[in-house]
């Protein structure tokens, strides 16, 4: 797996609610994942690659939160230390906000009325064409959620996609979350490294 113009880093909410231990919804490891997360950024930007980022960025009630009915604690409040970057991570690019309207959804590329279930795209694919990208890498929180779902969407989306399992960690709500994640990437055709 190498960078070049055409094969953009795609760092996915590597957010202080996920990658620090104060966080709300902290993974376990996530601040460990950052230093990794920035050397694929520092192989990227020496490489010539696009470096896209993605952040939740929720409002106060969202059906997404476990308070409004969902499953979640409150986390990555928009504007909140939370939502903010990891102050570790290296950020060369633009980042795509998502949910800051209530939707729901894990993908990068994708999110979900709460109320019509319609899905609508975010800007990560129109962004990523613009910069020519036709094969993307997609690292960081959480492994068998945000990660896996955008992945997922870039092999949808036709992109050949690159999971590099060592720049990313997973939840585990149940155990074994994070292997089932990987396994069904691979079925999906995303290449984990």
């Amino acid at each position: 797996m190498e960078f070049d113009a055409r094969t953009a880093l795609v760092v996915v909410d590597v957010q202080n609610d996920f990658a620090d231990p104060k966080g709300s919804l902290y993974v376990s490891g996530g601040e460990e994942v950052v230093a990794t997360v920035n050397r694929h950024i520092v192989s990227a930007i020496a490489a010539g690659a696009p470096v896209v980022y993605t952040q939740d960025w929720h409002p106060e009630s969202t059906p997404h939160f476990e308070k409004d009915g969902g499953i979640w604690p409150v986390h990555c409040v928009m504007d909140t230390w939370g939502a903010d970057f990891h102050p570790r991570l290296l950020v060369a690019g633009p980042s795509v906000k998502k949910g800051s309207h209530g939707e729901d959804g894990y993908s990068g590329f994708t999110m979900r009325d709460p109320e019509t279930g319609e899905e609508k795209p975010t800007e990560l694919d129109a962004t990523l064409r613009e910069m020519g990208a036709e094969r993307v890498v997609v690292v960081g929180l959480a492994l068998d959620y945000c990660v896996k779902a955008t992945a997922l969407d870039a092999r949808r989306l036709g992109y050949d996609t690159f999971l590099p399992v060592e720049a990313t960690a997973a939840v585990n709500l149940s155990p074994g979350d994070g292997d089932a994640a990987l396994e069904e990437a691979r079925s999906a055709g995303v290449v984990v490294v």
